[in-house]
Order: structure tokens, then C-alpha cells, then sequence
């Protein structure tokens, strides 16, 4: 890692004696440093950090925990040391107060971000737009048709062209995470420490609700403190439709089954399915 040293000593201004990889990774290089001087951080590798660098900025300024950002420069990016543990088991109220700073409505701004992003090979697609359903159903859901199964392309169609049964009009933009899953909350001592790895836009705040449950599950004390719209529980299976079908294009078709359980949840049924009614409407007619 001499090269990579080389680089960071240069952007942080210090000789760097030792460089480790970190856990995680997936789609970008993450390694920590020491210097000389005693100083540790982050290093990032990857196509976007300069992107992620004004995400996290961002996030910063609305007193939400995150990582600052040390210096960036190409494909790197140098990021302070949040302490603590992936997860945030046993410090729900906390990220509770955290998602209260982050999500504060931002009146006129359009949903959608300043850029489009990507996780790995999948395209994230921000352009900016004031009809939240139209923004959900192109960027979140039709975005991924090409990519998937036959049969599971049908449904996720069915469900676009609906979507305005199941989505808001026009909720309060907040900026959000964007990828806000347990791996991706820091905590230590029942405290947030920082929220990492963004993929930011505005949009509706239950987005970032929904990525919590994907492979958590939030107390309902956590839930009665973010204070969501009436009718949140029944929108969940939309929001998490998004990142469901990220899994199944990043990481194969074993996250397909989620998928379709979000899509049984909110009545999109399948071709099979709607055939069967669709026999059994005529069976009583006859």
C-alpha cells in the first residue's frame, strides 16, 4: 500500500505509517490510516467520493452526526474516524433525535439531487422533479425493468403505472440518506456516532424509515417518535422496493423473493395470479 500511503500523507499533510483495510467495502476501497503525528482517518477509494464528499457536507450542516471530510482529491476521499459499532441496536432514541435534524422539511427545494450516483454498477438516476410519484416510479422502480426477470418486470411495471394509489403527492421534501441501512449507523454507548456511506437526494422522509427495516427492526417507540404521515406502515413495501431491487441486480436473484412479498403487500399481484382471478370472475358470471 506504499502508493496509496504516499497519496494520503500528501492530501492530509503527514507522513503515514500504517494503512488497514476495512470491513465492508463493497463497492468502493476503504482503508484505515495513522500518521506519524498520531492523526488516524479514513480512506475512500472510488469513482464518486467527490460526490459522496458533498452528500456528507451537506448532511453536516444540518447538525446530524457524519464523518467530516478531511480532504478530497480525484478518486480519494479522507474522512474523520467515527468510533464505535455498525448497528444501531440499543440506540434507536438517539437516531430517532438524529433523523429529526436530517429530515427538517426544505421548503422549495424539487425532489431528487444536484447529480445522479451509483452503487457500483447500478445508476442512481436524481434528476430533479416537484411530482414525488413520478420521481419514485422513473428513478426507483422503472429504472430497474430491463435488468430483472420477465415476471418481475411485469409486476414492478403494474405497480408504476399506480403508483399515485400508493405514494404522496407531494410530501414535505427532506434531504435523506438514501441508503440508510444498520451497516451503514454507527453508534457506541447507546449514542450515534455518525451516519456514513450516503446516497442523498430530497424526497420523502419515510424512505429512510423503510431502509431501517430492511434487515432491522425498529422498536415502535422509534417509530412514534419520527411522527410519520398517517397511512406510513402501508407505503413501507413501496420504499423498500427500491433497495430490494438493487440487491437483486448487485448481488443476485436471491433477494428476488423479498421483492415479490413487497409487491404481494401492496396488491400487485402477478400474472398467474391475476389470470386466476380473472378465471374465477368469469366462473361466477357463468
Amino acid at each position: 500500500m506504499n502508493g496509496l500511503s504516499d497519496r494520503i500523507g500528501g492530501l492530509i499533510g503527514g507522513a503515514v505509517t500504517h494503512c488497514s483495510p476495512m470491513s465492508g467495502g463493497d463497492l468502493s476501497s476503504v482503508v484505515r490510516f495513522g500518521c506519524a503525528d498520531g492523526r488516524e482517518g479514513v480512506a475512500k477509494s472510488g469513482p464518486d467520493v467527490a460526490a459522496e464528499a458533498a452528500m456528507l457536507r451537506a448532511m453536516a450542516a444540518t447538525g446530524v452526526r457524519v464523518p467530516q471530510v478531511l480532504a478530497q482529491s480525484g478518486h480519494l476521499m479522507l474522512l474523520s474516524l467515527v468510533p464505535g459499532s455498525s448497528g444501531p441496536t440499543g440506540a434507536w432514541d438517539d437516531l430517532a433525535g438524529q433523523l429529526a435534524l436530517l429530515h427538517a422539511p426544505a421548503p422549495g427545494q424539487a425532489y431528487g439531487w444536484e447529480s445522479d450516483y451509483a452503487f457500483g454498477k447500478v445508476a442512481i438516476a436524481n434528476s430533479r422533479s416537484g411530482d414525488w410519484p413520478r420521481f419514485w416510479a422513473e428513478n426507483r422502480l422503472l429504472c430497474h425493468v430491463p435488468h430483472l426477470r420477465t415476471s418481475l418486470a411485469r409486476r414492478i411495471e403494474a405497480l408504476a403505472a399506480r403508483i399515485g394509489e400508493h405514494l404522496p403527492a407531494s410530501p414535505p421534501p427532506s434531504l435523506l440518506h438514501g441508503d440508510l441501512w444498520g451497516g451503514n449507523v454507527m453508534a457506541e454507548h447507546g449514542r450515534i456516532t455518525g451516519l456514513i456511506d450516503p446516497a442523498c437526494y430530497y424526497g420523502d422522509r419515510e424512505v429512510d424509515a423503510a431502509m431501517l427495516t430492511l434487515f432491522d427492526s425498529p422498536p415502535d417507540r422509534f417509530f412514534d417518535a419520527l411522527d410519520l404521515a398517517p397511512g406510513w406502515r402501508g407505503r413501507q413495501p413501496v420504499y423498500r422496493l427500491w433497495p430490494l431491487l438493487v440487491h437483486v441486480r448487485l448481488f443476485g436473484g436471491g433477494y428476488e423473493a423479498s421483492a415479490e412479498q413487497a409487491l404481494d403487500a401492496l396488491g400487485c399481484r402477478g400474472e398467474k395470479d391475476a389470470s386466476a382471478s380473472r378465471n374465477s370472475a368469469l366462473d361466477s358470471r357463468a
